[in-house]
């Protein structure tokens, strides 16, 4: 069976002759795909029905099937955790803002950087996920907002606008570990004949795999970069972010700022704030001492807690002390709005709660 979504433009080409048709058919298919998130051979009108024939006979468009689905309280954060084809599942989360709908996703089943605070990285990693894989995330809630009545969408608290503004690749898995497939999804899905999101929409986020951050710096897509810091020392980093063992806090900070020099891009950094670990005001002040000349936004982010875990949020007057001090130095720095704490909207945290639910069942 052939996974249409995992094929690059070229490759769809080269699939529709061999199907007996021109090679133009493909931008045709290309558009009905991304353009309009068609899932069904039947809704191309204006492709001819023996290619509509070969599709339904020989190939697949839906990559996902939805497993469960949760919604906040306010309906301003919508999480799914969807099952692939070999039984793994992964999750993605669409947040609503007044102007924006930005859409978090997955790029593996799993994750193998072993973040100790973080309900994927407790599970390990069971494989990357395809090309295909990663854009249908972006498809699904690109049809759901789209068609509300037909989704159970409608009746939200924020209307408008009614398509996916921002993307960001920060759900399960570690980005750069799965280099090739994640590229051809940014380029399939910043495609102007096909879906069309500027790749300024899209943001990558990495815990620090730096020979992977300079490889992406020669990248043409101009793709935001987020860096998962969390800690200000090698000391406590290597406790939180296992992957600093290998490449420490010097190497990766000179990564960042070649990267910052190369593309002239602002590269943010993000710091879950943990009560009594990294959130005292000398963290602070060795973060803004790290930031200090760079490039760079610091993104504070209130922890989202993992069942069982140690790890909890900190408290309100921490939060606003650190993020005060990193204001005072003259930091670029904000505190990241919450949205769905009580879906468990935390990368990982659905996939666990439903491992649990079926493990005690």
């Amino acid at each position: 069976m052939i996974r249409l979504l995992d094929l690059t433009l070229e490759q769809m080409r080269t699939q529709v002759q061999t199907w007996g048709e021109p090679a133009f058919r493909a931008e045709q298919l290309w558009h009905w795909l991304y353009a309009r998130q068609a899932n069904d051979p039947a809704q191309m009108t204006n492709l001819p029905r023996t290619l509509q024939a070969q599709m339904a006979a020989h190939a697949k468009i839906d990559l996902l099937q939805v497993v469960a689905k949760t919604v906040s309280a306010d309906r301003l954060a919508h999480k799914v955790l969807f099952q692939l084809h070999d039984g793994q599942t992964i999750e993605a989360v669409l947040m609503l803002y007044d102007r924006r709908r930005t859409l978090c996703i997955s790029t593996q089943a799993g994750c193998a950087m072993g973040c100790t605070f973080c309900a994927t990285g407790l599970g390990g990693l069971t494989r990357n996920l395809t090309a295909g894989e990663i854009a249908a995330q972006v498809l699904y809630f690109a049809r759901w907002l789209g068609d509300p009545d037909a989704n159970g969408a409608d009746s939200l608290p924020i209307m408008r606008p009614a398509q996916v503004t921002n993307v960001v690749l920060m759900g399960m898995g570690e980005p750069l570990a799965n280099y090739k497939a994640v590229w051809q999804a940014l380029h399939t899905l910043t495609d102007q004949q096909g879906f069309g999101l500027g790749a300024r929409h899209f943001t990558l986020s990495t815990v620090g795999l730096a020979p992977m951050i300079e490889r992406m710096a020669a990248e043409p897509l101009q793709i935001n970069l987020a860096v998962s810091l969390h800690a200000p020392t090698d000391e406590l980093r290597n406790t939180l972010v296992p992957i600093n063992k290998r490449y420490p806090l010097a190497v990766l900070l000179t990564a960042c700022r070649n990267y910052t020099e190369r593309t002239h891009r602002r590269l943010s950094f993000e710091y879950a704030l943990m009560r009594g670990i990294n959130d005292k005001p000398e963290h602070a002040k060795r973060l803004a001492q790290i930031a200090h000349g760079m490039l760079c936004h610091i993104n504070l982010i209130p922890l989202n807690p993992v069942r069982g875990s140690a790890f909890q949020p900190s408290t309100k007057a921490d939060t606003e002390a650190f993020l005060n001090i990193l204001q005072q130095a003259g930091i670029s720095a904000t505190l990241r709005l919450r949205r769905g704490v009580e879906i468990n909207a935390g990368c990982g945290q659905l996939r666990q709660q439903i491992q649990l639910v079926n493990a005690s069942g």
